[in-house]
Protein backbone atom coordinates (compact mmCIF):
# COMPACT_ATOMS: atom_id res chain seq x y z
CA UNK A 1 0.00 0.00 0.00
CA UNK A 2 1.33 3.41 -0.97
CA UNK A 3 2.05 5.67 1.96
CA UNK A 4 0.02 8.86 2.11
CA UNK A 5 2.02 11.85 0.96
CA UNK A 6 2.05 14.73 3.37
CA UNK A 7 1.17 18.10 1.83
CA UNK A 8 4.03 20.58 1.53
CA UNK A 9 3.50 23.62 3.74
CA UNK A 10 3.83 26.98 2.03
CA UNK A 11 5.26 28.80 5.01
CA UNK A 12 5.91 32.02 3.11
CA UNK A 13 2.28 32.07 1.93
CA UNK A 14 1.00 31.41 5.44
CA UNK A 15 3.15 34.18 6.86
CA UNK A 16 1.83 36.61 4.25
CA UNK A 17 -1.80 35.70 5.02
CA UNK A 18 -1.21 36.06 8.75
CA UNK A 19 0.51 39.41 8.24
CA UNK A 20 -2.36 40.66 6.07
CA UNK A 21 -4.90 39.65 8.72
CA UNK A 22 -2.86 41.33 11.45
CA UNK A 23 -2.50 44.56 9.47
CA UNK A 24 -6.20 44.54 8.53
CA UNK A 25 -7.07 44.25 12.24
CA UNK A 26 -4.77 47.20 13.03
CA UNK A 27 -6.30 49.31 10.24
CA UNK A 28 -9.78 48.45 11.48
CA UNK A 29 -8.80 49.60 14.97
CA UNK A 30 -7.38 52.83 13.55
CA UNK A 31 -10.73 53.52 11.91
CA UNK A 32 -12.59 52.61 15.11
CA UNK A 33 -10.34 55.03 17.04
CA UNK A 34 -10.88 57.83 14.50
CA UNK A 35 -7.25 57.89 13.35
CA UNK A 36 -8.30 57.19 9.75
CA UNK A 37 -11.13 59.40 8.51
CA UNK A 38 -13.98 58.99 6.01
CA UNK A 39 -12.88 59.71 2.43
CA UNK A 40 -9.19 59.33 3.28
CA UNK A 41 -7.18 57.69 0.51
CA UNK A 42 -5.33 54.51 1.47
CA UNK A 43 -1.98 54.47 -0.34
CA UNK A 44 -0.58 50.96 -0.15
CA UNK A 45 3.06 52.04 -0.60
CA UNK A 46 2.89 54.55 2.24
CA UNK A 47 0.98 52.20 4.54
CA UNK A 48 3.27 49.25 3.72
CA UNK A 49 6.28 51.29 4.85
CA UNK A 50 4.40 52.48 7.95
CA UNK A 51 3.44 48.95 9.02
CA UNK A 52 6.66 47.27 7.89
CA UNK A 53 5.09 44.86 5.39
CA UNK A 54 5.23 44.33 1.64
CA UNK A 55 2.91 46.23 -0.69
CA UNK A 56 1.30 42.95 -1.66
CA UNK A 57 0.52 42.19 2.01
CA UNK A 58 -0.89 45.68 2.45
CA UNK A 59 -3.13 45.28 -0.59
CA UNK A 60 -4.45 42.03 0.89
CA UNK A 61 -5.06 43.77 4.22
CA UNK A 62 -6.98 46.60 2.55
CA UNK A 63 -9.11 44.10 0.62
CA UNK A 64 -10.03 42.56 3.97
CA UNK A 65 -11.64 45.81 5.20
CA UNK A 66 -15.11 44.81 4.05
CA UNK A 67 -17.67 47.60 4.44
CA UNK A 68 -15.02 50.14 5.41
CA UNK A 69 -13.38 51.01 2.10
CA UNK A 70 -14.38 51.66 -1.50
CA UNK A 71 -12.10 50.84 -4.43
CA UNK A 72 -12.60 52.46 -7.83
CA UNK A 73 -10.64 51.70 -10.95
CA UNK A 74 -7.98 54.32 -11.70
CA UNK A 75 -8.91 56.14 -8.49
CA UNK A 76 -7.49 53.84 -5.81
CA UNK A 77 -9.05 52.95 -2.46
CA UNK A 78 -10.61 55.34 -0.01
CA UNK A 79 -12.24 54.95 3.38
CA UNK A 80 -15.97 54.75 2.86
CA UNK A 81 -18.28 57.70 3.43
CA UNK A 82 -21.48 56.24 4.83
CA UNK A 83 -24.91 56.76 3.31
CA UNK A 84 -28.23 57.04 5.13
CA UNK A 85 -29.05 53.43 4.18
CA UNK A 86 -25.68 52.29 5.60
CA UNK A 87 -26.58 53.88 8.93
CA UNK A 88 -30.04 52.33 8.96
CA UNK A 89 -28.56 48.89 8.34
CA UNK A 90 -25.92 49.37 11.05
CA UNK A 91 -28.64 50.23 13.56
CA UNK A 92 -30.67 47.16 12.56
CA UNK A 93 -27.65 45.12 13.59
CA UNK A 94 -27.13 47.11 16.78
CA UNK A 95 -30.73 46.63 17.90
CA UNK A 96 -30.57 42.90 17.26
CA UNK A 97 -27.29 42.31 19.11
CA UNK A 98 -27.33 44.88 21.91
CA UNK A 99 -30.93 44.12 22.87
CA UNK A 100 -30.21 40.39 22.90
CA UNK A 101 -27.07 40.92 25.01
CA UNK A 102 -28.97 42.97 27.60
CA UNK A 103 -31.81 40.44 27.75
CA UNK A 104 -29.31 37.70 28.57
CA UNK A 105 -27.07 39.77 30.82
CA UNK A 106 -27.86 37.65 33.89
CA UNK A 107 -25.43 35.11 32.41
CA UNK A 108 -22.65 37.69 32.02
CA UNK A 109 -19.37 37.01 33.79
CA UNK A 110 -17.86 39.39 36.33
CA UNK A 111 -15.11 40.18 33.80
CA UNK A 112 -17.64 41.09 31.11
CA UNK A 113 -19.46 43.42 33.50
CA UNK A 114 -16.17 44.93 34.63
CA UNK A 115 -15.33 45.83 31.01
CA UNK A 116 -18.66 47.60 30.60
CA UNK A 117 -17.99 49.66 33.73
CA UNK A 118 -14.39 50.37 32.69
CA UNK A 119 -15.35 51.80 29.30
CA UNK A 120 -18.24 53.89 30.56
CA UNK A 121 -15.90 55.33 33.21
CA UNK A 122 -13.32 56.06 30.49
CA UNK A 123 -15.99 57.91 28.50
CA UNK A 124 -16.77 60.04 31.54
CA UNK A 125 -13.11 60.83 32.13
CA UNK A 126 -12.55 61.70 28.47
CA UNK A 127 -15.60 63.96 28.55
CA UNK A 128 -14.16 65.84 31.53
CA UNK A 129 -10.89 66.23 29.60
CA UNK A 130 -12.79 67.40 26.49
CA UNK A 131 -10.99 64.68 24.55
CA UNK A 132 -13.76 64.31 21.99
CA UNK A 133 -12.23 61.62 19.77
CA UNK A 134 -11.46 59.57 22.86
CA UNK A 135 -15.06 59.97 24.06
CA UNK A 136 -16.27 58.50 20.78
CA UNK A 137 -13.75 55.66 20.94
CA UNK A 138 -14.45 54.66 24.55
CA UNK A 139 -18.19 54.82 23.86
CA UNK A 140 -17.72 52.43 20.91
CA UNK A 141 -15.74 50.05 23.13
CA UNK A 142 -18.50 50.28 25.75
CA UNK A 143 -21.13 49.11 23.26
CA UNK A 144 -18.75 46.41 22.06
CA UNK A 145 -18.43 45.23 25.67
CA UNK A 146 -22.23 44.99 25.91
CA UNK A 147 -22.34 42.71 22.85
CA UNK A 148 -19.48 40.63 24.27
CA UNK A 149 -21.91 39.46 26.95
CA UNK A 150 -23.30 37.15 24.25
CA UNK A 151 -20.09 35.14 24.59
CA UNK A 152 -19.43 34.57 20.88
CA UNK A 153 -16.05 35.30 19.32
CA UNK A 154 -17.60 35.29 15.84
CA UNK A 155 -20.21 37.86 16.83
CA UNK A 156 -17.51 39.94 18.53
CA UNK A 157 -15.42 40.03 15.32
CA UNK A 158 -18.48 40.88 13.22
CA UNK A 159 -19.63 43.64 15.60
CA UNK A 160 -16.17 45.20 15.76
CA UNK A 161 -16.41 45.75 12.00
CA UNK A 162 -19.93 47.19 12.38
CA UNK A 163 -18.71 49.67 15.01
CA UNK A 164 -15.77 50.64 12.82
CA UNK A 165 -18.28 51.47 10.08
CA UNK A 166 -20.33 53.53 12.51
CA UNK A 167 -17.17 55.35 13.62
CA UNK A 168 -16.95 56.75 10.10
CA UNK A 169 -19.91 58.98 11.00
CA UNK A 170 -18.24 60.34 14.11
CA UNK A 171 -15.85 62.53 12.14
CA UNK A 172 -18.87 64.63 11.13
CA UNK A 173 -20.16 65.08 14.67
CA UNK A 174 -19.99 68.68 15.97
CA UNK A 175 -17.46 69.24 18.74
CA UNK A 176 -19.94 70.36 21.37
CA UNK A 177 -19.77 69.39 25.01
CA UNK A 178 -23.56 69.30 25.27
CA UNK A 179 -23.75 66.81 22.39
CA UNK A 180 -21.24 64.40 23.94
CA UNK A 181 -22.49 64.82 27.52
CA UNK A 182 -25.94 63.58 26.58
CA UNK A 183 -24.70 60.24 25.26
CA UNK A 184 -22.17 59.63 28.04
CA UNK A 185 -24.83 60.25 30.71
CA UNK A 186 -27.16 57.85 28.89
CA UNK A 187 -24.39 55.23 28.69
CA UNK A 188 -23.88 55.57 32.44
CA UNK A 189 -27.59 55.05 33.11
CA UNK A 190 -27.82 51.92 30.94
CA UNK A 191 -24.63 50.48 32.47
CA UNK A 192 -26.04 51.02 35.96
CA UNK A 193 -29.27 49.24 35.05
CA UNK A 194 -27.35 46.29 33.60
CA UNK A 195 -25.15 46.05 36.69
CA UNK A 196 -28.16 46.08 39.04
CA UNK A 197 -30.00 43.40 37.07
CA UNK A 198 -32.77 45.71 35.84
CA UNK A 199 -32.74 44.14 32.38
CA UNK A 200 -36.17 45.21 31.17
CA UNK A 201 -35.53 48.84 32.06
CA UNK A 202 -32.04 48.66 30.53
CA UNK A 203 -33.55 47.26 27.32
CA UNK A 204 -36.12 50.07 27.18
CA UNK A 205 -33.42 52.68 27.67
CA UNK A 206 -31.21 51.08 25.01
CA UNK A 207 -34.11 51.00 22.54
CA UNK A 208 -34.72 54.72 23.05
CA UNK A 209 -30.97 55.42 22.93
CA UNK A 210 -30.53 53.64 19.59
CA UNK A 211 -33.62 55.22 18.06
CA UNK A 212 -32.44 58.74 18.88
CA UNK A 213 -28.81 57.99 17.99
CA UNK A 214 -29.83 56.62 14.58
CA UNK A 215 -31.97 59.69 13.85
CA UNK A 216 -29.14 62.01 14.82
CA UNK A 217 -26.58 60.15 12.67
CA UNK A 218 -28.93 60.33 9.69
CA UNK A 219 -29.43 64.07 10.25
CA UNK A 220 -25.64 64.55 10.37
CA UNK A 221 -25.13 62.66 7.09
CA UNK A 222 -27.93 64.51 5.33
CA UNK A 223 -26.63 67.81 6.65
CA UNK A 224 -23.12 67.11 5.37
CA UNK A 225 -24.48 66.24 1.91
CA UNK A 226 -26.77 69.26 1.62
CA UNK A 227 -25.60 72.07 -0.69
CA UNK A 228 -24.47 75.25 1.03
CA UNK A 229 -27.03 78.04 1.17
CA UNK A 230 -25.53 81.29 -0.07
Amino acid sequence: MRALQQPTADWAGDDEVNSAERVAAQLRQSILQGKIRPGEKLKDAHLAAQYGVSRNTMREAIRDLSGLVVTRRHNGTRVKVLTVEDVRDIYRVRRTLEDRAIAGSSAATDEQLRKIRTYVDESTLNLERKAWDSVNTSSAYYHQAIVQMLGSERIDAFFENVLAQLRLCFGMIPIEEEFHSKWVIWDQKIAGLIMSGQREEAAREMAAYLEESEAQMIDIIRGSAAPAVI
